[in-house]
């Protein structure tokens, strides 16, 4: 599924690879015992060895290579038993080392794969090239005076998992399926939380251009693009801009740029370093990461179940569609809600009640799943009165709004209210005979071929039965009553 532009002189394909800065959770920073919590006064969680002061040394923070290990594992990618830790270096306001502590030559995590799902239910393999951690630089704050920058430190130090994928990403649908199902696998394993709006999720997007079939071409990369949204379009205007530079005769230069959230473009930053500008060397005050077998093994055990084994396993034990099935793995406590609630249930009918009814009255709220005043057992004990007849769907969707407004069970709401389905079909057939007693010429003009009259006489009988009457009950006595002459 590749996205092309049409330019003036035919079609140039989009060729994307990206680099995911993903932050680790953790309690404490990758060489450091300061906290990691976002939100803290600035500067508040800075150790000495975060402010780079004299003598101090970085001890690793064994957490974080486990969950660097988790999440290579969770990437079907290969646990490199040795690796090292490198400088990079660079000047910068918030660095206060000077050099940033990172992985260069021998990284963590190798080579592995993402499967990312398309429309019309595609699928496609982008592969890994690497995951490394690295610590984070601080932050620079530029609005908090008329004349001065300001820097908080809160940030510098924290463990990042820098995930590069290989350039096998064609057009913005690709990129944003990719940064999604990438976010919703961390997610599931808990190794970082996924939030871009407090940049513990970051993308820098590389997008280059070619004639479909040539080599690739000179790219750009987009730094920070902190939203889905922000990274489409971002691509969408990085690469028009090089089809229309390449067009009027100019070449594109590797460089860095800026996606500008306001203008909607992107603009120059600086010329793109390669690595031997930051003159990478083995930190010396890091011996190289030598891990066991049996330590990966001992997290290998620790997996849960990822997005795409759930989503086949939904599919396949609950006979639940590729749509549904997508919807309910798409974060895990909404597949774990969904599972208790369908326990002894039809599936698809509680798939229906958890994605239309609370997903939906949810959104139109403003509320997460975890803010839900319905249980899962209270959607199951709903799905439960509706198979058994206790109430027709058309109650149910009652029953539902006053579980929303009270967080009642539905059993104590039907009681009540006496909203159990009127099942027994004496009560019923009076209410059909009262219905076509009052509707003679309605009734002439059905037996006369107009069959269209019949959902009439149903909306009447279940009006005059308040909802309550029996559909199917309904239905019989209609048929057999209108049939006689």
């Amino acid at each position: 599924m590749s996205a092309l532009i049409h330019g003036k002189t035919g079609d140039w394909e989009i060729v994307i690879g990206m680099e995911v800065h993903a932050q680790v959770i953790a309690h404490s920073k990758l060489f450091s015992g300061a906290a990691t919590d976002f939100g803290a006064a600035p500067n508040s969680q800075v150790s000495l060895v975060d402010a780079a002061m004299p003598g101090m040394l970085p001890v690793l923070n064994e957490k974080c290579v486990e969950q660097a290990v988790k999440t290579g594992l969770g990437l079907n990618s290969e646990i490199n038993l040795y690796s090292r830790f490198d400088r990079k270096n660079y000047f910068y306001p918030d660095l206060p080392q000077g050099y940033q502590i990172s992985q260069f030559q021998f990284p963590i995590v190798g080579k592995g794969a993402v499967e990312i799902n398309l429309a019309n239910n595609e699928t496609k393999t982008i592969g890994i090239t690497r995951l490394h951690l690295e610590q984070d630089a601080g932050k620079s704050l530029h609005d908090q005076h008329p004349t001065k920058s300001y820097v908080d430190l809160n940030r510098s130090g924290c463990a990042l998992m820098e995930i590069v994928s290989e350039p096998d990403l064609r057009g913005p649908e690709e990129a944003v399926a990719y940064l999604t199902k990438l976010r919703m696998i961390l997610r599931y394993l808990e190794t970082c939380d996924g939030n871009f709006e407090e940049g513990s999720m970051r993308a820098d997007v590389n997008v280059s251009v070619r004639k479909v079939g040539a080599p690739y071409g000179t790219r750009c990369e987009i730094k920070n693009v902190n939203s889905l949204k922000a990274v489409q379009l971002a691509i969408e205007y990085e690469a028009a801009r090089q089809v229309e530079v390449i067009e009027e005769g100019g070449t594109i230069k590797q460089e860095t740029r800026l996606w500008d959230p306001v203008k909607l473009e992107t603009r120059s930053m600086r010329s793109k370093e390669e690595a031997h500008d930051y003159r990478y060397f083995p930190d010396p005050d890091l011996l190289p990461l030598v891990i066991e077998q049996n330590f990966v093994d001992r997290i290998r055990e620790t997996l849960p179940e990822l997005p795409d084994q759930k989503m086949h396993r939904f599919m396949n034990e609950y006979g639940l569609g590729v749509y549904d099935s997508s919807v309910l793995i798409m974060e895990r406590a909404r597949a774990d809600f969904y599972e208790r609630a369908a326990k002894g249930r039809d599936p698809k009918l509680t798939a229906n009640w958890v994605i239309n009814e609370l997903l939906g009255g949810l959104n139109k709220d403003g509320k997460s799943l975890s803010e839900s005043p319905i249980a899962a057992e209270q959607i199951g004990e709903l799905v439960g009165l509706i198979e058994d007849k206790t109430i027709s769907g058309k109650i149910a969707k009652d029953v539902f709004a006053e579980m929303m407004k009270t967080g009642l069970s539905p059993q104590k709401i039907v009681a009540d209210q006496g909203l159990q389905q009127v099942t027994d079909t004496g009560a019923i057939e009076k209410i059909v005979d009262e219905v076509l007693a009052s509707n003679p010429d309605n009734v002439a003009a059905y037996r006369a071929g107009k069959d269209k009259l019949f959902g009439f006489f149903v909306g009447q009988v279940m009006k005059k039965s308040q909802g309550k009457a029996n559909p199917d009950a309904v239905n019989e006595l209609l048929i057999s009553k209108l049939k006689a002459e």
